[in-house]
């Protein structure tokens, strides 16, 4: 039965660092209050960038990893919720930059999990013998979303972009898959689009920003990414000592750890890239398994499970072999 494989991966943060102790000269913070709560010590802000020229770059570097050109591409995929249009979808974008033509290209926003859905949309799109190679995106420019006087929710997030190609393949790739919704908390994560604008009614809308009640979500992924992960792991024929390596959502230092306790798995299978980066929502994965394969921790044959949860409620779980 045909695999999708992951087999090029890229990623790209943008150029300005804004460090703990720079955040605490503009609002009532300290390095030790934020890195002691989240694990987060950095994060990249775009100045320039944006969600669609990350997006590309990323992108770039992905097809140039996987040794591939961009007329090859048959799905692009890109789960964001800070796209830099409402319309067209920066897939779309991303598509003309490329100058990928023969590619069909649409956004995925189920927030942190974004880039996991997106994967499973191209999974299913390849075992129904649909496309045979898809670029599959994750990219977010959440600080033109977030409220820069709300000092418990900015501190937690950055911007970035990443990336990673997948294609059929008999060998290696996707094992099993497990993802899942809970509308009925999506408040608790949330931020507000366009209220209604027209002739019949007035309307002085505010600026929407990201609102989070962090206790509720910390419940939430404390609980349901390790159930999510056993299940996926067990549909996969393997247990959790099977899994070299644990590439879970970026969100908070507490959440990750949490997870391998309840696995009863050390946290040295679990890299990390949010004390660099923040939280990137649905480019957090993506962009963490980039610096894992750049680095040199994935050969072919290693067995990863992935995992992005947040606003919807939504999660998904994955389990591959590189």
């Amino acid at each position: 039965m045909m695999k999708t494989r992951i087999i090029g991966t890229g990623s790209c943060l943008p150029k300005a660092v804004v460090t703990n102790d720079d955040l605490a000269k503009i609002m009532d913070t300290s390095d030790e209050w934020i890195s002691s709560r989240t694990g987060i010590k950095k994060r990249h802000l775009a100045k320039e960038e944006t969600t669609a020229s990350m997006s590309v770059e990323a992108a770039k570097r992905a097809l140039d990893n996987a040794g591939m050109t961009a007329e090859e591409i048959d799905l692009i995929i890109l789960g964001t919720v800070s796209a830099d249009y409402v319309t067209p979808a920066c897939a779309c974008e991303v598509q003309a930059a490329l100058g990928a033509k023969n590619a069909v290209a649409f956004d995925v926003n189920a927030a942190c999990s974004g880039f996991m859905f997106a994967l499973n949309i191209a999974n299913a799109y390849i075992q129904a013998g649909l496309y045979r190679t898809a670029l599959i995106l994750g990219a977010e420019t959440l600080s033109k979303i977030v409220d820069w006087n709300d000092r418990s929710t900015c501190v937690l997030f950055g911007d970035g972009a990443g990336a990673a190609v997948v294609r059929g393949d008999e060998q290696y790739g996707l094992l099993a898959f497990d993802q899942g919704s809970d509308g009925t908390k999506g408040d608790v994560l949330a931020c507000l689009g366009r209220t209604n604008n027209n002739p019949l009614i007035e309307t002085d809308q505010e600026t929407a920003y990201v609102h989070m009640d962090g206790q509720e979500v910390y419940k939430f992924a404390v609980t349901t990414v390790p159930a999510s992960l056993q299940k996926t792991i067990e549909a996969a024929g393997l247990t959790p000592e099977d899994i070299d390596y644990y590439a879970l959502h970026q969100a908070n230092i507490r959440i990750i750890q949490s997870v391998s306790k309840r696995l009863h798995i050390s946290e040295d299978k679990f890299p990390i890239s949010l004390d660099h980066c923040g939280n990137i929502s649905a480019a957090s994965v993506p962009i963490l398994l980039d610096e894992m394969n750049r680095g040199g921790l994935l050969k072919p044959g290693t067995k990863i499970a992935m995992s992005g949860f947040g606003g919807g409620l939504t999660w998904a779980s994955a389990v591959l072999e590189w």
